[in-house]
């Protein structure tokens, strides 16, 4: 048998769990000033770092020395670099043996060059088969591996043959080639050959070949066959 039971209605009874909160939250009591500082430190300080560390380099960058430019060709100075005074230069070939040595009392070396200016220059050069050259003169421009030589005022030079002749040759202008053991001139010289003579208004002279070319006007003084024989 079925029973069914009947409650009576219940009255509405209001239940608060505490005052009524507003949805934001409960409001903040304002921090200390320092506080605050320190909490905007916190968030930008890596951000001021990095700007100081660029605005150094960039002060750095700006201040630093630079090295100088290298100076191109028409840079180049044209004063001697270095000085030398009674001073001796020797070059040497590939076994070793003297090729040949300038001597003089003032040296001066020009970088846009690299030639040589030499007072009272003294030159001795020895060929490969060991015939020596001397050469002299009140100023010499040398280049740079002393193989050819611009002899200028009282220049002289003395070639000396495979017999032991010598030929002198004396004029305010030389221009001698070492390596080809030739000497020019297009000025007046005198030429000395055992007891002879000679005077020209230019020569061209070859001492492998043994060949002298004297130019324009001559004038010679020749020894008789005896003086040549009783000379040294």
């Amino acid at each position: 048998m079925a029973v069914e039971l009947h409650l009576p209605d219940l009255p509405e009874v209001p239940i608060s769990l505490g005052p009524a909160v507003p949805s934001g939250g409960p409001p903040r009591r304002p921090q200390p000033w320092h506080l605050r500082l320190r909490e905007v430190l916190s968030t930008y300080l890596p951000l001021l770092l990095m700007a100081l560390l660029a605005l150094a380099t960039w002060w750095l960058v700006k201040n630093t020395p630079t090295l100088p430019a290298a100076p191109t060709s028409t840079e180049l100075r044209r004063d001697p670099d270095y000085t030398m005074s009674e001073f001796a230069i020797e070059r040497f070939d590939r076994s070793g043996r003297l090729r040949v040595r300038v001597d003089g009392e003032r040296l001066r070396h020009y970088p846009d060059t690299g030639r040589y200016e030499i007072d009272r220059a003294r030159i001795r050069a020895v060929s490969p088969d060991g015939q020596v050259t001397l050469a002299m003169a009140d100023r010499a421009l040398a280049n740079a591996d002393l193989s050819e030589l611009q002899l200028h005022g009282g220049a002289r030079v003395t070639s000396t043959g495979a017999r032991g002749e010598k030929l002198e040759m004396r004029s305010e202008f030389l221009h001698a080639f070492l390596v080809t053991e030739r000497v020019l001139t297009h000025l007046p010289v005198q030429v000395t050959a055992g007891a002879d003579e000679l005077q020209a208004a230019g020569l061209e002279y070859d001492h492998a070949q043994r060949r002298l070319d004297l130019k324009g006007r001559l004038r010679a003084l020749l020894a008789s066959p005896a003086a040549g024989r009783a000379a040294p």
